[in-house]
Protein backbone atom coordinates (compact mmCIF):
# COMPACT_ATOMS: atom_id res chain seq x y z
CA UNK A 1 0.00 0.00 0.00
CA UNK A 2 1.03 3.59 -0.50
CA UNK A 3 2.06 5.97 2.26
CA UNK A 4 0.74 9.50 2.67
CA UNK A 5 -0.95 9.54 -0.70
CA UNK A 6 -2.64 12.73 -1.92
CA UNK A 7 -4.85 13.69 -4.87
CA UNK A 8 -5.17 10.04 -5.87
CA UNK A 9 -1.40 9.47 -6.11
CA UNK A 10 0.43 6.77 -4.18
CA UNK A 11 2.78 9.11 -2.34
CA UNK A 12 2.47 12.63 -0.99
CA UNK A 13 5.35 13.81 -3.17
CA UNK A 14 5.08 16.39 -5.94
CA UNK A 15 7.79 17.21 -8.46
CA UNK A 16 7.63 20.94 -9.13
CA UNK A 17 7.08 22.22 -12.71
CA UNK A 18 10.68 23.25 -13.35
CA UNK A 19 10.99 26.04 -15.86
CA UNK A 20 11.21 26.84 -18.54
CA UNK A 21 11.36 23.23 -19.80
CA UNK A 22 13.55 21.40 -17.27
CA UNK A 23 10.74 19.08 -16.14
CA UNK A 24 10.11 17.48 -19.50
CA UNK A 25 8.47 14.17 -20.41
CA UNK A 26 11.38 12.00 -19.21
CA UNK A 27 11.40 13.44 -15.69
CA UNK A 28 7.63 13.67 -15.32
CA UNK A 29 7.11 10.11 -16.54
CA UNK A 30 9.81 8.78 -14.21
CA UNK A 31 8.16 10.52 -11.25
CA UNK A 32 4.72 9.28 -12.26
CA UNK A 33 5.95 5.72 -12.70
CA UNK A 34 7.38 5.86 -9.17
CA UNK A 35 3.98 6.75 -7.69
CA UNK A 36 4.35 10.51 -7.21
CA UNK A 37 2.89 13.54 -8.99
CA UNK A 38 5.09 14.80 -11.81
CA UNK A 39 4.39 18.21 -13.34
CA UNK A 40 5.32 19.34 -16.82
CA UNK A 41 5.87 23.07 -17.34
CA UNK A 42 3.78 24.77 -20.02
CA UNK A 43 5.53 27.31 -22.28
CA UNK A 44 5.37 30.91 -21.10
CA UNK A 45 3.80 31.84 -24.42
CA UNK A 46 0.85 30.49 -26.38
CA UNK A 47 1.93 27.27 -28.09
CA UNK A 48 -1.07 24.91 -28.09
CA UNK A 49 0.15 22.51 -30.78
CA UNK A 50 3.53 22.09 -29.12
CA UNK A 51 1.91 21.64 -25.72
CA UNK A 52 -0.41 18.93 -27.01
CA UNK A 53 2.60 17.12 -28.43
CA UNK A 54 4.43 17.47 -25.09
CA UNK A 55 1.51 15.94 -23.20
CA UNK A 56 1.15 13.08 -25.65
CA UNK A 57 4.89 12.35 -25.62
CA UNK A 58 4.73 12.04 -21.84
CA UNK A 59 1.88 9.56 -22.21
CA UNK A 60 4.07 7.34 -24.37
CA UNK A 61 6.45 7.04 -21.39
CA UNK A 62 3.90 6.40 -18.64
CA UNK A 63 0.37 5.16 -18.22
CA UNK A 64 0.14 6.92 -14.86
CA UNK A 65 -1.57 10.29 -14.32
CA UNK A 66 0.52 13.47 -14.25
CA UNK A 67 0.02 17.22 -14.25
CA UNK A 68 1.19 20.43 -15.82
CA UNK A 69 2.10 23.83 -14.40
CA UNK A 70 0.99 27.14 -15.89
CA UNK A 71 2.29 30.59 -14.95
CA UNK A 72 -0.81 32.77 -15.08
CA UNK A 73 1.27 35.95 -15.46
CA UNK A 74 2.09 34.93 -19.05
CA UNK A 75 -0.26 34.29 -22.03
CA UNK A 76 -1.96 30.96 -21.39
CA UNK A 77 -5.58 30.81 -22.59
CA UNK A 78 -4.86 28.70 -25.69
CA UNK A 79 -2.53 26.47 -23.71
CA UNK A 80 -5.21 26.02 -21.06
CA UNK A 81 -7.69 24.85 -23.69
CA UNK A 82 -5.28 22.10 -24.71
CA UNK A 83 -4.64 21.03 -21.13
CA UNK A 84 -8.35 20.69 -20.47
CA UNK A 85 -9.01 19.05 -23.82
CA UNK A 86 -6.30 16.46 -23.10
CA UNK A 87 -7.70 16.02 -19.58
CA UNK A 88 -4.33 16.08 -17.87
CA UNK A 89 -4.88 14.88 -14.28
CA UNK A 90 -3.78 18.04 -12.46
CA UNK A 91 -3.44 21.69 -13.42
CA UNK A 92 -0.97 23.53 -11.21
CA UNK A 93 -1.16 27.32 -11.35
CA UNK A 94 1.31 29.95 -10.20
CA UNK A 95 1.81 33.71 -10.07
CA UNK A 96 -1.79 34.75 -10.62
CA UNK A 97 -5.25 34.54 -9.10
CA UNK A 98 -6.91 31.15 -8.94
CA UNK A 99 -10.48 32.41 -9.39
CA UNK A 100 -13.75 30.54 -8.83
CA UNK A 101 -14.36 30.86 -12.58
CA UNK A 102 -11.08 29.15 -13.40
CA UNK A 103 -11.71 26.41 -10.86
CA UNK A 104 -15.20 25.78 -12.28
CA UNK A 105 -13.84 25.58 -15.84
CA UNK A 106 -11.16 23.08 -14.81
CA UNK A 107 -13.56 20.97 -12.76
CA UNK A 108 -16.08 20.87 -15.60
CA UNK A 109 -13.83 18.47 -17.53
CA UNK A 110 -12.76 16.40 -14.52
CA UNK A 111 -9.32 17.96 -14.03
CA UNK A 112 -8.03 18.85 -10.55
CA UNK A 113 -6.54 22.27 -9.87
CA UNK A 114 -3.76 22.98 -7.37
CA UNK A 115 -2.46 26.56 -7.09
CA UNK A 116 0.87 27.44 -5.53
CA UNK A 117 0.60 30.28 -3.04
CA UNK A 118 3.04 32.23 -0.92
CA UNK A 119 0.79 34.19 1.41
CA UNK A 120 -2.14 33.73 3.75
CA UNK A 121 -4.28 36.03 1.61
CA UNK A 122 -3.71 33.94 -1.54
CA UNK A 123 -4.41 30.75 0.39
CA UNK A 124 -7.75 32.14 1.59
CA UNK A 125 -8.76 33.01 -1.98
CA UNK A 126 -7.80 29.55 -3.23
CA UNK A 127 -9.70 27.77 -0.45
CA UNK A 128 -12.80 29.85 -1.10
CA UNK A 129 -12.52 29.12 -4.83
CA UNK A 130 -12.80 25.38 -4.14
CA UNK A 131 -9.40 24.11 -5.24
CA UNK A 132 -8.35 20.48 -4.89
CA UNK A 133 -5.08 21.15 -3.06
CA UNK A 134 -2.72 23.99 -2.21
CA UNK A 135 1.05 24.11 -2.60
CA UNK A 136 2.38 26.48 0.05
CA UNK A 137 5.72 27.96 -1.00
CA UNK A 138 8.05 29.30 1.65
CA UNK A 139 10.92 31.72 1.23
CA UNK A 140 13.33 28.78 1.23
CA UNK A 141 12.27 27.80 -2.30
CA UNK A 142 14.45 28.06 -5.36
CA UNK A 143 13.50 29.90 -8.52
CA UNK A 144 10.80 32.56 -8.42
CA UNK A 145 9.43 33.09 -4.92
CA UNK A 146 5.87 34.36 -4.90
CA UNK A 147 5.52 34.97 -1.17
CA UNK A 148 6.58 38.56 -0.58
CA UNK A 149 5.15 41.67 0.95
CA UNK A 150 6.43 45.08 2.01
CA UNK A 151 6.30 46.72 5.40
CA UNK A 152 7.72 49.92 6.88
CA UNK A 153 11.14 49.67 8.48
CA UNK A 154 11.44 50.87 12.09
CA UNK A 155 13.66 53.93 12.43
CA UNK A 156 16.36 52.22 14.50
CA UNK A 157 16.57 49.39 11.96
CA UNK A 158 16.88 51.94 9.15
CA UNK A 159 20.03 53.21 10.84
CA UNK A 160 21.62 49.85 10.13
CA UNK A 161 20.80 50.12 6.43
CA UNK A 162 22.34 53.50 5.70
CA UNK A 163 25.00 53.01 3.06
CA UNK A 164 24.93 55.95 0.70
CA UNK A 165 23.03 58.60 2.64
CA UNK A 166 19.58 57.32 1.69
CA UNK A 167 17.21 55.31 3.87
CA UNK A 168 14.79 52.86 2.25
CA UNK A 169 11.17 53.20 3.32
CA UNK A 170 10.27 49.52 3.12
CA UNK A 171 11.76 46.08 3.01
CA UNK A 172 10.52 42.93 1.29
CA UNK A 173 9.86 40.00 3.59
CA UNK A 174 8.83 36.46 2.81
CA UNK A 175 7.15 33.96 5.08
CA UNK A 176 8.96 30.73 5.85
CA UNK A 177 7.33 27.31 5.70
CA UNK A 178 7.35 26.96 9.46
CA UNK A 179 4.94 29.91 9.65
CA UNK A 180 2.94 29.51 6.45
CA UNK A 181 2.10 25.81 6.49
CA UNK A 182 0.38 25.51 9.89
CA UNK A 183 -1.52 28.74 9.28
CA UNK A 184 -2.86 27.47 5.95
CA UNK A 185 -3.63 24.06 7.51
CA UNK A 186 -5.75 25.83 10.11
CA UNK A 187 -7.51 27.83 7.38
CA UNK A 188 -8.36 24.64 5.49
CA UNK A 189 -9.79 23.04 8.61
CA UNK A 190 -11.81 19.92 7.92
CA UNK A 191 -12.17 20.57 4.19
CA UNK A 192 -10.70 17.96 1.87
CA UNK A 193 -7.92 20.19 0.52
CA UNK A 194 -4.45 18.74 1.09
CA UNK A 195 -1.76 21.27 1.96
CA UNK A 196 1.56 20.59 0.23
CA UNK A 197 4.74 22.19 1.58
CA UNK A 198 7.34 23.60 -0.84
CA UNK A 199 10.68 25.23 -0.17
CA UNK A 200 14.04 23.80 0.81
CA UNK A 201 12.86 20.19 1.17
CA UNK A 202 15.24 17.61 -0.29
CA UNK A 203 15.16 14.53 1.95
CA UNK A 204 13.11 12.46 4.40
CA UNK A 205 13.88 14.80 7.28
CA UNK A 206 12.29 17.69 5.40
CA UNK A 207 9.33 15.47 4.52
CA UNK A 208 8.72 14.61 8.18
CA UNK A 209 9.17 18.23 9.23
CA UNK A 210 6.50 19.26 6.73
CA UNK A 211 4.15 16.56 8.04
CA UNK A 212 4.76 17.78 11.58
CA UNK A 213 3.63 21.24 10.49
CA UNK A 214 0.37 19.73 9.26
CA UNK A 215 1.11 19.31 5.56
CA UNK A 216 -0.11 16.18 3.80
CA UNK A 217 2.57 16.25 1.13
CA UNK A 218 5.72 17.93 -0.10
CA UNK A 219 6.71 19.59 -3.37
CA UNK A 220 10.36 19.38 -4.40
CA UNK A 221 12.06 21.37 -7.13
CA UNK A 222 15.83 21.48 -6.63
CA UNK A 223 16.10 17.81 -5.65
CA UNK A 224 14.34 16.74 -8.86
CA UNK A 225 16.38 19.25 -10.83
CA UNK A 226 19.46 17.27 -9.77
CA UNK A 227 18.29 13.99 -11.31
CA UNK A 228 19.36 11.98 -14.31
CA UNK A 229 16.01 12.59 -16.04
CA UNK A 230 15.81 16.37 -15.65
CA UNK A 231 16.46 18.43 -18.77
CA UNK A 232 18.96 20.69 -17.00
CA UNK A 233 22.41 21.05 -18.52
CA UNK A 234 25.08 18.78 -16.93
CA UNK A 235 27.06 21.85 -15.80
CA UNK A 236 23.98 23.16 -13.97
CA UNK A 237 23.47 19.79 -12.30
CA UNK A 238 27.13 19.68 -11.27
CA UNK A 239 26.86 23.12 -9.68
CA UNK A 240 23.94 21.89 -7.57
CA UNK A 241 26.22 19.26 -6.07
CA UNK A 242 29.31 21.47 -5.76
CA UNK A 243 27.76 24.63 -4.30
CA UNK A 244 25.78 24.94 -1.08
CA UNK A 245 24.77 28.58 -0.76
CA UNK A 246 21.85 30.45 -2.31
CA UNK A 247 20.60 34.00 -2.26
CA UNK A 248 17.26 35.74 -2.71
CA UNK A 249 17.72 38.36 -5.44
CA UNK A 250 16.20 40.19 -8.40
CA UNK A 251 19.32 40.30 -10.58
CA UNK A 252 18.07 37.95 -13.29
CA UNK A 253 15.24 38.47 -15.78
CA UNK A 254 14.18 41.97 -14.73
CA UNK A 255 12.98 42.97 -18.20
CA UNK A 256 11.01 39.83 -19.00
CA UNK A 257 9.50 39.26 -15.56
CA UNK A 258 9.66 42.44 -13.46
CA UNK A 259 9.00 42.40 -9.71
CA UNK A 260 9.63 38.66 -9.63
CA UNK A 261 12.40 37.96 -7.10
CA UNK A 262 14.04 34.58 -7.08
CA UNK A 263 16.50 32.35 -5.22
CA UNK A 264 19.68 31.35 -7.06
CA UNK A 265 22.94 29.54 -6.49
CA UNK A 266 25.78 31.76 -5.36
CA UNK A 267 27.97 31.09 -8.38
CA UNK A 268 31.14 33.13 -8.92
CA UNK A 269 29.30 35.15 -11.58
CA UNK A 270 26.43 35.94 -9.26
CA UNK A 271 28.75 36.95 -6.43
CA UNK A 272 30.44 39.41 -8.78
CA UNK A 273 27.15 40.97 -9.92
CA UNK A 274 24.82 40.54 -6.92
CA UNK A 275 24.68 44.36 -6.51
CA UNK A 276 23.65 45.03 -10.10
CA UNK A 277 22.25 48.60 -10.33
CA UNK A 278 18.47 48.67 -10.47
CA UNK A 279 18.40 50.36 -13.89
CA UNK A 280 20.28 47.44 -15.48
CA UNK A 281 18.58 44.37 -16.96
CA UNK A 282 19.09 41.74 -19.62
CA UNK A 283 17.52 44.08 -22.17
CA UNK A 284 20.70 46.10 -22.60
CA UNK A 285 23.18 43.23 -22.30
CA UNK A 286 25.08 41.18 -24.86
CA UNK A 287 24.15 37.67 -25.94
CA UNK A 288 26.17 35.07 -24.03
CA UNK A 289 24.56 31.89 -25.31
CA UNK A 290 21.84 30.13 -27.22
CA UNK A 291 19.19 27.57 -26.32
CA UNK A 292 16.18 25.77 -27.74
CA UNK A 293 13.31 26.11 -25.27
CA UNK A 294 10.03 24.32 -25.87
CA UNK A 295 11.06 23.94 -29.51
CA UNK A 296 11.90 27.63 -30.01
CA UNK A 297 15.46 28.88 -30.58
CA UNK A 298 16.36 31.62 -28.10
CA UNK A 299 19.26 34.00 -27.55
CA UNK A 300 20.34 34.19 -23.93
CA UNK A 301 21.55 37.58 -22.77
CA UNK A 302 23.62 38.23 -19.71
CA UNK A 303 21.36 38.53 -16.62
CA UNK A 304 18.50 36.72 -18.39
CA UNK A 305 16.41 34.56 -16.08
CA UNK A 306 16.75 31.52 -18.33
CA UNK A 307 18.53 28.52 -16.82
CA UNK A 308 20.68 26.31 -19.09
CA UNK A 309 18.96 23.22 -20.44
CA UNK A 310 20.47 20.32 -22.38
CA UNK A 311 20.60 22.31 -25.62
CA UNK A 312 22.24 25.43 -24.19
CA UNK A 313 25.59 26.59 -25.54
CA UNK A 314 27.79 29.55 -24.66
CA UNK A 315 28.98 30.98 -21.36
CA UNK A 316 27.00 28.68 -19.07
CA UNK A 317 28.99 29.71 -15.99
CA UNK A 318 27.49 33.22 -16.30
CA UNK A 319 23.89 32.08 -16.63
CA UNK A 320 21.16 32.03 -14.00
CA UNK A 321 20.98 28.88 -11.86
CA UNK A 322 17.97 28.63 -9.57
CA UNK A 323 18.18 26.55 -6.38
CA UNK A 324 16.46 26.29 -3.02
CA UNK A 325 18.06 26.60 0.41
CA UNK A 326 18.27 22.82 0.78
CA UNK A 327 20.78 22.51 -2.06
CA UNK A 328 23.64 21.93 0.39
CA UNK A 329 22.08 18.56 1.26
CA UNK A 330 22.29 17.35 -2.35
CA UNK A 331 25.46 15.31 -2.75
CA UNK A 332 24.80 13.34 -5.93
CA UNK A 333 22.72 13.14 -9.09
CA UNK A 334 20.13 10.39 -8.69
CA UNK A 335 17.40 8.83 -10.78
CA UNK A 336 14.01 10.35 -9.96
CA UNK A 337 12.67 6.99 -8.76
CA UNK A 338 15.56 6.76 -6.30
CA UNK A 339 14.79 10.24 -4.95
CA UNK A 340 11.21 9.15 -4.26
CA UNK A 341 12.24 5.82 -2.74
CA UNK A 342 14.68 7.50 -0.36
CA UNK A 343 12.19 10.19 0.61
CA UNK A 344 9.58 7.64 1.60
CA UNK A 345 11.90 5.19 3.33
CA UNK A 346 13.78 7.90 5.24
CA UNK A 347 10.54 9.52 6.37
CA UNK A 348 9.03 6.19 7.45
CA UNK A 349 12.16 5.30 9.41
CA UNK A 350 12.27 8.64 11.21
CA UNK A 351 8.63 8.35 12.22
CA UNK A 352 9.01 4.73 13.39
CA UNK A 353 12.09 5.57 15.45
CA UNK A 354 10.40 8.47 17.17
CA UNK A 355 7.03 6.90 17.95
CA UNK A 356 7.29 5.30 21.37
Amino acid sequence: MGWRGILGFEYGIVQAPLGPDISGPQLVAAVANAGALGLLRAPDWESPDYLRELIRKTRTLTDKPFGIGVVLAFPHEENLKVILDEKVAVLQTYWGDCTPELVAKVHSVGVKIVPQVGSIESAKLAIDAGVDGIIVQGREAGGHVIGQYSMPIPFNFCMLLIADGSIPSFILLQDSLILLVPTVVDLVGDRDIPVIAAGGIVDGRGYVAALALGAQGVCLGTRFLATEESYAHPIYKRKLVELDETEYTDVFGRARWPDAPHRVLQTPFFKEWRSLPTHESEANQSVIGHSTIHGVKKDIRRFAGTVPNMTTTGDLESMCMYAGEGVGLIKEILHASEVIRRLVEEAQLIIQQNIK
